[in-house]
């Protein structure tokens, strides 16, 4: 998010702090005193209770009085089991005590070896993408944190903005705490510490980016120290300012100045776009003679048929893009697929182009098409 489209990003502490925030507030209360004080978070206007009405609407009464149950406060081995983000910093406290980022250390090329077993599948070749899972690197971290200016409205021949991990994100922190709590899909928190380092620096390195002046090259070693001497490039290009212990404060003054602006694209003027009768009277209509009469690049003649395409070998799509999942469960020729293939293969077809919420992806990641990818589905089912 760059400072040109005023877009907010809440870290994960903010968000942690927002929903903290509303809870507390909305633990009861009567219509003898406001719900809430203080400004909304985005700047718009909050109703105080008004003897039996809330701004223009009535109270009622019986959902604001009733008793709630809260449940319990949790106990701090609770906490501590679920404190586990690294904040940005890479230092956090609960109470009086101060968690550094956990010991370990990982090279780039384990990482490259990781990846390759565990993530290329739906990250891709060296984090390009594909099989609609995000790319992680587009080259060179400041060239392309660059481009997060470039407006096609000015210059329509500009590349437009690329929002990948080294050009767009502004802690490394935030890498680090996603490959170790939910990475690799569906195996989420199974990486050791130092295998997330390596995991890290792999995703430096294929973003050519430096730690401390040193280039993150084939032989680089990231341990804890090393880290915290990351300088993301985009680090200094979110608005507003989300950092600090008044970042609840700074965000609500932020949207509170600046409450006529369209945040997500360009300024709307104040008095609104023009929604009929907007082409004047008098412009001139110019129309085109004759149609149009010459084509670039040309029009082409060629009738021919597309190339066939190579027969689809499942068994190695199976190994490339499903594997890693389903030689655990539902492995080819497995009696577990009985329960499924029972509700008939249309159902199978289905869950397996659509992905299914328990974590099944999309076409297994993969960009065949439809007709191909049944032929994958019948070879995991039949085993041959």
């Amino acid at each position: 998010m760059r400072k040109l489209n005023r877009k907010v990003l809440l870290t994960a502490s903010a968000v942690s702090a927002v929903s903290l925030l509303l809870a507390g507030c909305m633990g009861g209360g009567s219509s003898t005193g406001a719900w809430k004080t203080g400004p909304d978070i985005g700047g718009g206007v909050i109703y105080t209770f008004d003897g039996d009405k809330t701004g223009p609407y009535y109270i009622n009464d019986e959902a604001h009085n009733m008793s709630l149950n809260n449940g319990r406060e949790p106990t701090k081995a609770e906490l501590d089991a679920w404190d586990t983000d690294i904040m940005a910093g890479y230092v956090y406290q609960t109470d009086t005590t101060v968690r550094p980022m956990p010991e370990g250390s990982g090279s780039v090329s384990e990482g490259e070896e990781l990846y390759e077993a565990q993530c290329v599948m739906c990250h891709g070749d060296f984090g390009s993408g594909g099989g609609g899972y995000p790319a992680l690197s587009k080259g060179h971290a400041v060239n392309m944190q660059k481009t997060l200016k470039n407006n096609r409205w000015d210059d329509p021949d500009a590349d437009g903005p690329v929002r990948v991990f080294g050009s767009y994100w502004p802690q490394a922190n935030t890498m680090w705490w996603y490959i170790r709590d939910g990475m690799p899909h569906p195996k989420s928190k199974t990486l050791s510490a130092d295998q997330t380092y390596a995991l890290t620096a792999y995703m430096l390195y294929l973003n050519e980016m430096s730690i401390d002046g040193e280039l993150v090259d084939e032989d680089y070693v990231l341990d804890r120290e090393k880290f915290v001497k990351i300088k993301m490039p985009n680090e200094d290009g979110f608005v507003p300012n989300i950092k600090g212990p008044n970042a609840l404060a700074d965000v609500r003054k932020f949207y509170n100045e600046n409450q006529h602006e369209n945040f997500a694209a360009q300024m709307v003027p104040k008095d609104g776009p023009c929604m009929e009768n907007c082409q004047d009277a008098t412009a001139e209509v110019v129309r085109i003679d004759g149609g149009i009469t010459e084509f670039n690049p040309p029009l082409s003649a060629e009738r021919s048929l597309p190339a066939q395409k190579a027969a689809v070998n499942p068994k190695e799509v199976y190994v490339n893009s499903c594997a890693m999942c389903h030689d655990s469960y539902l492995a080819p020729g497995s009696a577990e697929w009985a329960g499924y293939t029972a509700k008939g293969m249309d159902k199978v077809y289905e869950n397996a182009i659509n992905g299914t919420e328990g974590g099944m992806p999309a076409m297994g990641g993969s960009s065949l098409s439809k007709e191909d990818f049944k032929t994958v589905v019948d070879y995991i089912i039949s085993g041959k």
